[in-house]
């Protein structure tokens, strides 16, 4: 599999983690006011859960995580930093709401399935995930889950929240 498909596909690596990922394991909260620049918070991204993600990560991959990933703080930088490193979605069983609601709103997707579809992958394997359909494919089959709705596709597909309303406030003519 490869990243270039349309958009309706996302094809990459996985990289897959636990329940409870939190925030200041995405990206750790030491460095919340010191690291300036997308390449050096790039550089932090999940450092303390798995040091070779940052060195390691290729624009397209796949994050997986089990339930509540994203608990803990607000801290942004737990999305800018894997929207640094090429990740475009994230898959898990759950998610924290702030950090749900901080991928939509940065244009990361945030894509909740069941728990046998994380399990379905394998760590560094290749995952599909087809948007339209709501179809998350491995090498062990495939499973279904809730396809976004429109306007959600909308808001991450024009980068986020900010985007999407200057867009539709544009097209209004004001």
């Amino acid at each position: 599999m490869s990243c270039s498909a349309p958009a309706e596909i996302l094809m990459g690596r996985a990289w897959k983690y636990g329940d409870n990922i939190d925030t200041d394991v995405i990206f750790p909260g030491r460095f919340t006011y010191t690291a300036k620049g997308r390449e050096e918070i790039a550089a932090h991204a999940l450092e303390d859960l798995d040091p070779e993600f940052a060195s390691g990560v290729r624009p397209g991959d796949i994050v997986l995580g089990g339930r509540n990933w994203g608990c803990g703080s607000s801290r942004e930088q737990a999305v800018t930093t894997l929207l640094y490193n090429g990740i475009r979605v994230v898959v898990a069983v759950s998610f924290g709401r702030i950090f749900y609601r901080n991928a939509i709103n940065q244009g990361l997707w945030a894509l909740t399935v069941p728990p046998e579809a994380v399990a379905s992958a394998r760590h560094h394997g290749e995952v599909e995930i087809d948007l339209g359909s709501g179809l998350l494919r491995s090498s062990r089959g495939e499973t279904p889950f809730q396809a976004p709705t429109s306007e959600l596709r909308r808001i991450v597909e024009a980068g986020g929240l900010i985007p999407h309303v200057l867009s539709q406030l544009k097209e209004a003519g004001s």
